[in-house]
């Protein structure tokens, strides 16, 4: 039976912040997850999971700069001291949040070009490592190019072939089941080749990003691979309300948690 985390980065939106937890708890879900959690100290994040006695499924390592356009630092060269370091940021969190999972955005660069993917392995490895010392999962999420134009990491075949070469047992792949669907479609083939390097799963329509509902992919049955599959972990939320959080959670109620 899949466990779901609302990512409170995309649901909630009519709360602050902070709010969001006791407001996803209160819906009926078990863990969260977001993007970053940066603007906030450890300990207001903890308090807030506390608070709604909830788990922390995932977060992203820091992106770099957000608001001017840039999506991850891994394949950046050049950059090698201030990933080092949003790693340390990152893992400054754990503590407080009790993550087992974090995500390495991997930035804007051609996924061809020699330098960037050099890059990218040498942040692999610093990363899974850094993070094995805390028992902590490295995670390698591939992304569509018409939300994220140039991202590097953008086809999950190319994903898998890092979690395969990169040879540590914490280094695993996120399988967000809207992204594969737009980069390749046959989701459900996909996902059984693919099942032992997956870490993480997310979800969300694939017209418009929102509730998994809407138009394809076919989630009642994906949700029932994934319990043939035996995956234990967490379900990610990471959609759209199409109008309003809690009006779009009627998919939701046979796995809501009873109050």
């Amino acid at each position: 039976m899949p466990r779901f985390a609302a990512n409170l980065s995309m649901m909630f939106t009519e709360w602050s912040f902070l709010d969001r937890f006791k407001a996803a708890a209160e819906a009926g879900f078990e863990a969260v997850e977001f993007l970053f959690p940066y603007e906030h100290t450890p300990e207001q994040v903890g308090l807030a999971l506390t608070g709604g006695e909830l788990t922390q499924a995932l977060y992203n390592l820091p992106p770099g700069d957000w608001a001017q356009g840039e999506r991850g630092l891994a394949a950046l060269p050049g950059r090698e001291d201030e990933f080092r370091a949003s790693v340390d940021t990152a893992l400054a969190y754990v503590h407080e949040t009790g993550v087992k999972r974090l995500h390495m955005m991997a930035g804007l660069a051609a996924a061809a070009d020699p330098a960037a993917q050099e890059a990218y392995r040498a942040a692999l490895a610093y990363a899974a490592d850094r993070l094995g010392e805390h028992g902590i999962d490295l995670l390698l999420e591939p992304i569509n190019g018409k939300d994220m134009p140039g991202y590097f990491l953008n086809d999950f075949d190319q994903a898998a072939a890092f979690v395969r070469e990169a040879g540590r047992p914490n280094v695993r792949l996120q399988f967000d089941m809207y992204h594969c669907e737009l980069i390749h479609g046959d989701v459900p083939a996909r996902l059984k080749a693919l099942y032992p390097l997956v870490g993480h799963v997310q979800i969300a329509s694939a017209a418009g990003r929102h509730e998994p509902d809407a138009a394809g992919p076919d989630y009642p049955s994906l949700f029932a691979l994934l319990d043939t599959l035996g995956y234990d972990g967490f379900v990610g939320c990471e959609y759209r309300p199409a109008h309003g959080t809690l009006e779009g959670l009627g998919w939701f109620a046979p796995w809501r948690k009873p109050l």
